[in-house]
């Protein structure tokens, strides 16, 4: 088998050949997927989580309180301190 058919043959053969080996390598990905997919979250954690969840927005609506204090009493010190440093008033602390 030399000449063109010896070259026909390859070709069919190389094409058949890769043509097999991409399909078992997907069906292949595709069996290790399977095994990857995450499992069933269950009823005690999905409660734990919900907790968490609630815990943490109240940690931050703390967190939020906390910052709007400190600055308002930012504002208030920084007024204070112009109001007592201002011209006109001897720099007399009350």
């Amino acid at each position: 088998m030399s000449g063109p058919e010896g070259v026909a043959a390859i070709v069919v053969a190389s094409f058949f050949g890769s043509t097999i080996f991409v399909l078992a390598r997907a069906v292949a990905r595709r069996i290790e997927g399977r095994s990857r997919q995450p499992s069933a979250i269950s009823a005690e954690t999905s409660q734990r989580m919900e907790r968490m969840e609630r815990m943490l927005e109240s940690v931050a609506i703390e967190v939020e309180r906390i910052s709007e204090n400190q600055r308002f009493l930012t504002k208030v010190l920084a007024e204070r301190e112009r109001v007592l440093l201002a011209p006109g008033q001897g720099g007399a602390i009350a």
